[in-house]
């Protein structure tokens, strides 16, 4: 891993992959490749798309075909740090996601909009200005149930800062 793509940022023995279940690899990986500006490696092999930054230099999101559909909230989602809100919510929605939040919901100083893919995962669109999320790059949190335990597992398994 060291001299390899930075994958991480925190630990040279450790590459972050973010996994999403999905059902049809295709769509999901046009898709997620429009909105991230990532590309589709072509080997990935069977019921899985690895799809990377161009140049390999990032996080790794890695579809993964499921055949059920999804059920419930997302336990983790991913947010998107974008200089404008509005644009960048209307451009993802034309490649595919549905609004799950009509109007941006603000709070804490965080103006941001609740999306969903293709599959019905929710991630958030947050605009730049918020500086919950500065210096964190495209991917700017992970979001998960809430508790500062958890909080305290992936600030120290990531090596990034609560």
């Amino acid at each position: 891993m060291t001299g390899g793509p930075a994958r991480f940022g925190g630990r040279d023995d450790v590459e972050l992959a973010i996994v999403l279940d999905c059902f049809d690899l295709t769509r999901s990986a046009t898709f997620w490749c429009g909105v991230l500006g990532y590309r589709a490696e072509p080997s990935s092999p069977g019921r899985y798309q690895q799809l990377l930054p161009p140049g390999g230099n990032g996080v790794e999101l890695l579809l993964q075909r499921v055949p059920e559909g999804k059920a419930g909230k997302n336990r983790l989602h991913l947010d998107l740090r974008v200089p404008d809100l509005e644009a960048e919510t209307a451009r993802v929605v034309a490649l595919g996601a549905r609004r799950v939040t009509t109007d941006p919901i603000e709070e804490y100083g965080w103006t941001w909009h609740v999306l969903a893919d293709p599959d019905g995962n929710e991630f958030c669109v947050i605009e730049a200005g918020n500086k919950f999320l500065a210096g964190t790059g495209v991917i700017g949190a992970l979001a998960c149930d809430g508790t500062q335990e958890v909080g305290h597992f992936w600030s120290e398994a990531l090596r990034w800062r609560v």
